[in-house]
């Protein structure tokens, strides 16, 4: 899903750019991220280099979903940066998984920590069809 901060992005400053068109979407892309985050309850959730703008949205989402009464307690948060930063270090990994779960943060570049992460998940997948 996509959530937009209003003048972040250069479509913002094109003069047919529609702000009530945009902020619609961003709506209902939150409504959507809302009831993703509602299944998570034995699933992962993974934020790859967003310090602020999605680590806000989730731990937002996550709140929606369990007020409305969504079991969401027992999962596991990564978040992965090159520098570990506040919100997602508390919005991802802390805050989420204290009820239940484990929350892990990874530091490295993209470009290694991405493939890497990948391989692992393979070896896994490749491990359990073995057995």
């Amino acid at each position: 899903t996509v959530h937009v901060a209003l003048g972040t992005d250069i479509v913002h400053q094109h003069p047919s750019c529609d702000g009530a068109v945009v902020g619609r979407a961003t709506y209902l892309d939150f409504r959507i991220f809302c009831s993703v985050v509602a299944g998570l309850e034995g699933g992962v959730y993974i934020n790859f280099g967003s310090a602020v703008v999605l680590p806000e949205v989730f731990l937002k989402a996550l709140t929606v979903a369990r007020n409305l009464g969504h079991p969401v307690r027992h999962f596991t948060t990564a978040n992965f940066d090159m520098l570990q930063h506040y919100r997602p270090r508390v919005n991802v990994v802390e805050r989420p998984t204290r009820t239940g779960g484990k929350g892990y943060a990874f530091t490295g570049h993209h470009e290694f920590m991405i493939p890497l992460f990948a391989y692992a998940l393979l070896e896994q997948l490749e491990g359990e069809d073995a057995a």
